[in-house]
């Protein structure tokens, strides 16, 4: 009899880990069951084109429809697990039914972490994880509408950015004294500050909030400085929590996520996590580390479908991300490092920062420099001469190749 894969979650890793299952030839049954409404879709888009209305639903869907009938793939939308049985890998299902797997993957991803808001008018208070989230708060996003944003990670920032190109006045309030500091660095940061400032949000950093309620006409949310910011709508953006609780139900190891091995195994054998969940062991950092991003999702989906099926293909990358704010494209390599070295420039928003310990590069910053941030992937690690990352007259790229030829001879010899 073929073998069952089912997946507890139903979004872009499951989905991912669902097409590389019958891309190497897994011939058997694939169950992917999510406790949304919707087929697995993508989630950057809900901050930025969905929002702005610029991009309909069906552009974020993964899986084609064709194809998912093509491949034979089994979606259950609106099902919640309730747990796996570790023993059996039998996934239990919240109305009380069963499924037998074979493999079982948890890819349930996080939720918003949540303030209590209390008030007459709940719905005024907006989050950002889910398709349904973007929807209601889309409907609040009319021009000369005041919305208040809390938390200036790249959520809140990216939601600024799209209501303020649609017409609303928006404030965001910050407990840290620059947003993205713990990420950027304190001077990169400062440039996303700008950037919004530029555009005319008022950005509030350094106050950590100390309440927030709705009235009948709206929401206060008020400082710890003593500062009172009035809107009509207020999203909160504080981070996520990963979603464990069918798997602490299933006796898996849980610290800040499910805890994985590299290959992203969990305690259990045969049972896998992977995406904003997983908790996975990377040899690169030497520690287990949890990543909430999407290329993360797309890896790590690829990875643990791999090892689903006995192939060995871990994949321990440095993180990428990427931002969509206003006209501008943000990404990130890497980690920060307190020494950086700019290339391009910073006053025309043209730029990227390569971080350096010492003058191995550690990670690159970049905005509208994409190509800038391809050629760091390869650099990471590597020692660099810092004025030939500044020197916009040197190809990076020659540097990556002059690397490579220097292993290939090496290997040669």
């Amino acid at each position: 009899m073929s073998p069952t894969f089912v997946t507890v979650g139903a979004g872009q890793t499951a989905a991912v880990a669902a097409r590389t299952l019958r891309r190497r030839g897994f011939d058997g049954r694939i169950v992917l069951i999510g406790d949304e409404a919707h087929r697995p879709y993508q989630r950057p888009g809900l901050s930025k084109e969905f929002l702005a209305g610029t991009e309909p639903a069906a552009a974020l869907a993964i899986l084609r429809d064709d194809w998912i009938a093509d491949n034979d793939i089994e979606i259950r939308t609106g099902t919640v697990v309730h747990r796996v049985d570790p023993a059996t890998r039998t996934v239990e299902l919240g109305d009380g039914t069963a499924l037998a797997a074979d493999a079982v993957l948890f890819a349930t991803g996080g939720r918003p972490r949540m303030l209590d808001v209390p008030g007459p008018r709940p719905e005024l208070v907006h989050y950002v994880r889910t398709l349904d989230d973007a929807q209601r708060l889309r409907s609040v996003l009319t021009p000369g509408a005041r919305l208040a944003v809390v938390g200036a990670g790249f959520i809140g920032l990216e939601i600024a950015a799209t209501a303020t190109t649609l017409g609303v006045d928006v404030t965001v309030v910050e407990a840290a004294p620059v947003p993205l500091a713990g990420v950027l660095g304190a001077e990169m940061g400062e440039q996303c500050a700008r950037l919004h400032r530029d555009r005319g949000v008022r950005l509030h950093t350094g106050v950590p909030v100390a309440a927030v309620r709705t009235t009948n006409t709206g929401v206060v949310v008020e400082t710890s400085s003593g500062t009172t910011v009035e809107a009509d709508a207020v999203m909160v953006g504080i981070g996520i929590v990963p979603e464990v609780t069918a798997a602490r139900a299933s006796g898996l190891a849980v610290d800040d996520g499910i805890v994985v091995d590299a290959a992203g195994q969990t305690s259990v054998p045969g049972v896998f996590a992977a995406g904003d969940v997983a908790r996975r062991f990377s040899t690169r950092a030497g520690r287990h580390v949890r990543m909430e991003h999407f290329d993360n999702a797309n890896k790590q989906g690829a990875a643990v479908a791999n090892a689903m099926i006995g192939r060995d293909a871990v994949s321990d990358e440095a993180g990428w991300f990427w931002s969509d704010q206003y006209e501008h494209n943000l990404q990130l390599v890497g980690v920060a490092a307190a020494r950086h070295v700019i290339r391009g420039s910073v006053a025309d928003r043209e730029f990227a920062a390569f971080y350096l310990d010492g003058d191995v590069v550690t990670g690159a910053f970049a905005v509208d420099r994409g190509d800038d941030v391809m050629v760091a992937r390869e650099l990471l690690g590597r020692a660099v001469d810092p004025a030939v990352l500044a020197d916009e007259d040197t190809d990076l790229w020659d540097l990556v190749g002059d690397e490579l030829a220097g292993l290939d001879e090496e290997v040669a010899r």
